[in-house]
């Protein structure tokens, strides 16, 4: 697909760290992010890398002990690190909403799920018809009965008043979505929509998001640890490894050539119909533990056999816009040189 000129989402340069008893944990370092209208962004890596930690500091929901120390996330113009507690009150649920990875604990479980729609829809000033009191009532009653119409729960009408506890954990799913998508916004972040959920179930919930997605033109950021997922349902891949992003590519060229080291060992440890297990190799190592000192500024250094005393320095910068861009200094595929970040900042400041 062809995207345009200017994203509806740039992130550049963020980095987070948490304040802890055991220390400060770098849990983000100069991550860059781009995503376009009508675009699915997968963004891959293990339990621990960052994911939805970035996720979260965008829409200003991170724990109290977070602190984001530079960059800056761009939407619609607004910086979304610098807006106020108001401000990413009145875009949360309206422009940017999130599908949670579990349905159940983001449910209210002691009010029916319409009801938590019309709250969302309440709360926007969303309405099918002017008027107030009962007038309005019976408008927002009608939109979240279409909202969960819109994501195919039948007998629409008759689950509006259901409790989280009477329904499946993949109808739960979907309320959730409905909830998400009920005020139509322009971004979609979706963590680990599917967790939880038999591989059934899994693709009924990825069909659904992804055609509703492509239906509205909604830009989706899709979080997951499932490369089987992600191949099938993005656009573009986002790897990231502890706190960075290391590469970024349309997901056939990502598969068919990945270039980091890192992904190229994520995929070789990911379970393969014509694999066998026995040839399963998993990534050497573990996470680096990010409130030492001494973290190397490739943080996957200390996992890769490709590593040489260059990768103890200065990280070349992932370069958003290029067509396969990749943050290492020695990528699988070497064709392509790394972007040096003297070079880049050079260029960016033009």
């Amino acid at each position: 697909m062809i995207a345009p000129a200017v994203p509806l989402l740039d992130v550049q340069g963020l980095s987070l760290e948490f304040r802890t008893r055991s220390g400060t944990v770098r849990a983000l370092a100069h991550v860059n992010l781009r995503l376009h209208k009508g675009e699915i962004v997968g963004l891959v890596g293990e339990s621990g890398s960052g994911k939805s930690v970035l996720s979260y500091a965008m829409l200003g929901i991170s724990d109290a002990a977070a602190r984001v120390t530079a960059g800056r996330a761009m939407f619609g113009g607004l910086d979304l690190l610098q807006a106020g507690p108001r401000e990413l009150a009145e875009l949360r649920g309206r422009e940017i909403s999130m599908i949670f990875q579990s349905p159940r604990t983001a449910l209210n479980p002691i009010r029916p799920v319409g009801l938590q729609i019309e709250d969302v829809l309440r709360r926007h000033a969303v309405h099918t018809r002017a008027g107030t009191g009962p007038e309005q009532d019976r408008g927002l009653r009608e939109r979240a009965v279409q909202a969960l119409r819109d994501v195919a729960i039948a007998d629409p009408e008759r689950r509006w008043g259901a409790y989280p506890f009477e329904l499946s954990g993949g109808m739960c799913q979907r309320v959730m979505i409905a909830i998400a998508l009920a005020c139509k916004p322009a971004l979609l972040i979706a963590d680990e929509p599917t967790t939880g959920l038999d591989v059934t179930t899994q693709a009924a919930v990825m069909d659904l998001v992804t055609t509703l997605a492509r239906e509205r033109q909604m830009a989706t950021l899709f979080i997951t640890h499932d490369l089987g997922l992600a191949a099938e349902y993005c656009d573009r891949i986002v790897v990231m490894h502890a706190g960075h992003a290391v590469e970024c590519a349309p997901t056939a060229a990502l598969f068919a050539a990945p270039r980091h080291p890192y992904t190229a060992r994520l995929m070789s440890s990911t379970p393969d119909r014509q694999a066998s297990l026995a040839e399963l190799a998993p990534v050497p190592g573990s996470l680096p533990d990010l409130r030492r000192a001494d973290l190397p500024p490739c943080r996957f250094v200390e996992r890769c056999d490709r590593a040489s005393a260059r990768c103890h320095g200065p990280l070349p910068v992932l370069d958003s816009d290029a067509p396969h861009a990749v943050a290492c200094w020695h990528p699988l595929d070497e064709a392509v040189p790394a972007v040096d970040p003297a070079d880049a900042t050079e260029a960016r400041h033009g």
